[in-house]
């Protein structure tokens, strides 16, 4: 009988995870013991993902503030720190800012307007027309911003950021200043030592601020990208991807996720005879119609897969084909023809007319898109997700 189910996603529900963990054998057992109590087989081709919290939390990849500030003390001195394109964020951002704090004597903090990189505005864009603001151009004072815009709230976390920002750096007993800017190279009329926050356009900016005459410039993925008091670490990313665990230490981007795929590929290949794609993925990257909120606050999706999930899909659009190709046919017939139109597909259809309005995307951003919003992140327990059948078509 014909299969007319596509792709499924299940989050699998694992035991709660804590440092020192095997993390490998709890993924292939949870995987394992979900398959057995819901009697679902295995096929090649299926993808197992963990997200990265349960896998840096099984590290103990964790850092102390005092760690962060120990690092960017090494780093930048006694100098005012320019801290610019932060994200607004508690959870993200909060708690490496209070290290950062710790860590200078003054910081002058830059922030983006009328949102941050990943859309949490400060004001809203139509605000900015009525006020006669052009963000491209003009940088504001906080004492100009407040004139124009008062004490503005996020809709979703009810937090003024410039006052909680500014609140946390001072309650380190660190000096502060706030500005508002889009341009980096505002931020060298105030100081000549930067950290530079933004994560995806993060070289662009440090590019520009050495072209420019900044002295000292680094990114937060400079910063604890070795131990630092016996601290976590993350050689590739630094504190990029980090995330708030308790009020004085976060948890970093997990560390060698390219072994811990690799070795659970190899368990369940063991165990079921298929050959199952795995990956690690933190967030995923999708954008909010209502907040604006593009959701990728990780460095990238997916920190490491396996060899079968590289690439970009290669895709026809069904609808293109009916529409044009098979205009003339109905029913079994244009079924038929579709169907052998994709088995008989290029094996790259980059520029081909017939695969316009597929998701030009990696694999991994898409998968792991899909697994962050099927394990979400509150308290569904399933930091594991199992994807079958993604890689199916219309012929199977």
């Amino acid at each position: 009988m014909e299969r007319l189910i596509g792709t499924i996603s299940r989050g699998v529900r694992a035991p709660i995870i804590r440092q020192g963990d095997d993390i490998c054998r709890i993924v292939t057992d949870s995987v394992l013991a979900a398959a057995k109590s819901e009697n679902i087989e295995f096929y090649d081709k299926d993808v197992v993902a963990i997200t990265e919290a349960v896998v840096a939390r099984a590290q103990g990849n964790y850092a102390t503030v005092d760690q962060i500030a120990a690092d960017i003390k090494a780093k930048f001195g006694d100098s005012p720190v320019g801290v610019i394109f932060p994200i607004l964020s508690r959870n993200r951002f909060a708690i490496c800012l209070r290290g950062i704090a710790k860590g200078a004597k003054k910081i002058v903090l830059m922030l983006s307007y009328p949102s941050d990189e990943v859309g949490n505005h400060l004001v809203d864009l139509d605000t900015l027309d009525e006020k006669g603001v052009n963000p491209w151009t003009d940088v504001l004072t906080e004492a100009k911003y407040r004139e124009l815009f008062g004490y503005v709230k996020h809709p979703f976390t009810g937090v003024d950021y410039i006052e909680y920002y500014r609140d946390l750096i001072t309650s380190c007993g660190c000096e502060c200043e706030i500005i508002l800017a889009n341009d980096c190279r505002a931020i060298l009329d105030y100081t000549d030592s930067v950290l530079c926050c933004d994560i995806h356009t993060r070289a662009r900016t440090k590019r520009l601020l050495k072209a420019n005459g900044a002295k000292a410039v680094y990114g937060l993925d400079e910063i604890l990208t070795a131990p630092v008091d016996g601290s976590g670490y993350n050689e590739n990313y630094g504190l990029l991807g980090s995330n708030k665990a308790t009020e004085e230490t976060v948890k970093l981007f997990p560390r060698d996720c390219q072994k811990v795929v690799d070795t659970i590929a190899a368990q369940l290949r063991e165990a079921t005879g298929k050959q199952i794609e795995v990956m690690v993925y933190g967030d995923g990257a999708f954008k909010d119609p209502v907040g604006k909120i593009w959701e990728l606050a990780d460095p990238v999706v997916s920190p490491a897969y396996t060899a079968g999930l590289e690439g970009q899909p290669n895709e026809v659009k069904l609808k293109y084909l009916a529409d044009n190709n098979f205009a003339d046919l109905s029913g079994d017939a244009l079924k038929e023809a579709i169907s052998e139109y994709i088995r008989n597909k290029d094996s790259d259809l980059v520029g081909s007319m017939v695969s316009q309005g597929t998701t030009p995307r990696r694999l991994t951003d898409l998968i792991g898109s899909l697994c962050d919003l099927t394990s979400g992140s509150g308290d569904k327990g399933t930091p594991i997700i199992w994807v079958q059948h993604y890689f199916d078509n219309y012929t199977k």
